[in-house]
């Protein structure tokens, strides 16, 4: 049955459907890191009481240990589909992913869903790489490239408002391994219609695998991502957060150095020359720090300060996650009349804007005043992801789609974890500063401290009763010094933006074209209606 998949006019007809094809395993991926977050509070209940009794730091690595092993093995995945094949490394990423959400849903201990987070990790790594350099092999045509892109990026979006929702429903009805086992019709069709529809691909000339390179970008990106997560917790400046930057970066250096050096990179460095790899590269790194960490944060608002449900909440992000789904496809048309420059750079506008407009939120804001603001980030953000990530895909050759694609997740998941880190400390500085501004003579020390540490603190604190009168304050304080915190995030993410903006202007070519050459891309020019050239797609395996 595949045998028909060898054929390139076969695969040119079938092209929109394999991108179908792709955005169902796409949505298991995006769709799983934002229903978990509606979770964590079962989780954390007793046992008796249909939970796991997870502790705090339980919960969190539940989050952390899928988010280290998926970043980590981004690089390592891409190179592995590079080599052996596209397809497989999807069907495989698949599998691994729905056995891991099987297990989670029937784990009986926290620390056994932390483990089998991790495998759900290792999946992923495989998944969200092959989609993209799929599709990439498939669409060889530049046009039709940038809206399929502009298709994929959209589609990553959903997990903005649909997680909440459909996790909120689920909660509602059923247990909470619900929110796992809600993966596996996406992972049944993304096997069953991948077999049918998707071709094989893969690096014919394919240096040998470069086991060095991959142990060295696997321990320090994890290195560097457990510092970055943990530094909110245990303090910037503590001695295992230290440790794990100075390692993790090290281990890093170690791998640019290696693969500069070694005959069979897995990362070609040369790539790095080319200003449109390295400036869209840079743009999406920055976006997704200032995106991740604002978002972090704009939920915690939403249900804390606000008072929305869980439900609400991610309703009031559903028209964000639609705009970027309609302006991630049409901004491959603004591309082919302004170019990529003009784009992206205008993009990154919008948004810096948009976390401008964050700072006139307070806390009785109304709903459509935070549906506009969010609907203008929804704007900005669909006309940076898409030509962005067609910028460097579109810049490197085709053979090198999976470790490109693997390039482009990296910055995405490294600059989210790097904003919500960075954001969350900052707010809570921020935070803390203005509770005991606000509350010292007020609210007796101890009790300061405790509501000093967080907003949820700050409530259970005015719910013991132990404040007395000052318990209203010691709320309208929590919300008004939250709030205090959001904004000061929301300028120093907007200052982030601007910089990537005038990097965009100073180092991104104004057209594609301008520097495909560069690095040997043959596109085809003009030819919509011409099957796709045979050296395209690699014969696939009979399998």
């Amino acid at each position: 049955m595949r045998a028909a998949l060898r054929d390139p006019e076969v695969v040119y007809r079938r092209r929109w459907l394999v991108l179908l094809v792709l955005c169902v395993s796409l949505v298991v991926i995006v769709l799983d890191n934002t229903i978990l977050n509606v979770a964590l509070p079962r989780l954390s209940q007793p046992t008796s009481k249909g939970g796991l009794n997870a502790s705090q730091s339980q919960l969190q690595w539940i989050v952390d240990s899928y988010t280290i092993v998926f970043a980590g093995l981004l690089l390592t995945a891409g190179s592995i589909g590079d080599r052996f094949g596209r397809y497989r490394g999807l069907a495989v990423g698949l599998a691994v992913f729905g056995t891991g959400s099987t297990l989670s849903a029937f784990a009986t201990d926290a620390n056994v869903l932390i483990g089998t987070r991790a495998l759900m990790g290792i999946g992923g790594a495989f998944i969200m790489p092959s989609t993209l350099s799929i599709l990439t092999n498939v669409f060889t045509d530049s046009k039709e490239r940038g809206k399929a892109i502009g298709i994929w990026a959209g589609v990553s979006a959903l997990g903005l408002g649909i997680g909440p929702i459909s996790g909120g429903f689920l909660l509602t009805h059923f247990w909470w391994g619900s929110v796992f086992l809600v993966n596996i019709p996406f992972v049944i069709g993304g096997l069953v219609f991948g077999f049918l529809l998707v071709p094989e691909s893969k690096d014919e000339s394919a240096p040998r695998l470069d086991p060095g390179g991959a142990v060295l970008s696997i321990l320090g990106l994890a290195g560097v991502l457990w510092a970055v997560i943990e530094a909110p917790t245990r303090g910037w400046t503590s001695s295992a957060v230290v440790a794990g930057f100075v390692v993790g970066g090290l281990l890093l250096v170690a791998f640019f150095v290696w693969e500069s050096r070694t005959s069979h990179p897995m990362l070609d460095l040369a790539f790095f020359k080319n200003p449109r790899f390295t400036a869209a590269s840079g743009a999406i790194t920055l976006t997704f720090l200032s995106l991740f960490g604002v978002i972090f944060l704009l939920t915690q608002y939403l249900q804390l300060v606000l008072d929305y449900s869980t439900i609400k909440a991610g309703a009031v992000l559903l028209p964000q996650a639609a705009v970027i789904m309609v302006a991630a496809p049409l901004s491959s048309i603004w591309v082919q009349r302004f170019g990529n420059k003009v784009v992206v750079a205008g993009g990154l506008f919008v948004v810096a804007i948009s976390m401008a407009l964050l700072t006139t939120l307070d806390t009785n804001s109304g709903v459509l005043h935070v549906i506009v603001v969010t609907v203008v980030l929804g704007l900005g953000m669909g006309n940076v992801m898409a030509p962005a990530t067609d910028s460097i895909m579109g810049s490197l050759p085709r053979a090198k789609a999976g470790v490109g694609s693997a390039v482009n997740d990296t910055t995405r998941q490294v600059g989210g974890a790097v904003g919500v880190a960075l954001f969350g400390s900052l707010l809570a500085s921020k935070y803390s500063t203005a509770m005991r501004s606000d509350l010292t003579g007020v609210v007796p020390q101890p009790y300061l401290r405790q509501a000093s540490d967080s907003i949820g603190r700050a409530y259970d604190v005015a719910a013991s009763g132990k404040v007395g009168q000052g318990s209203g304050q010691l709320v309208a304080s929590a919300r008004t010094s939250f709030v205090s915190g959001l904004h000061t995030t929301a300028v120093v993410a907007s200052l982030i933006l601007f910089v990537a903006m005038i990097g965009v202007l100073k180092f991104l070519p104004a057209h594609h074209r301008d520097e495909e050459a560069a690095v040997g891309v043959a596109e085809p020019v003009d030819l919509p209606a011409e099957p796709i050239p045979a050296d395209a797609i690699s014969a696939a395996s009979a399998d």
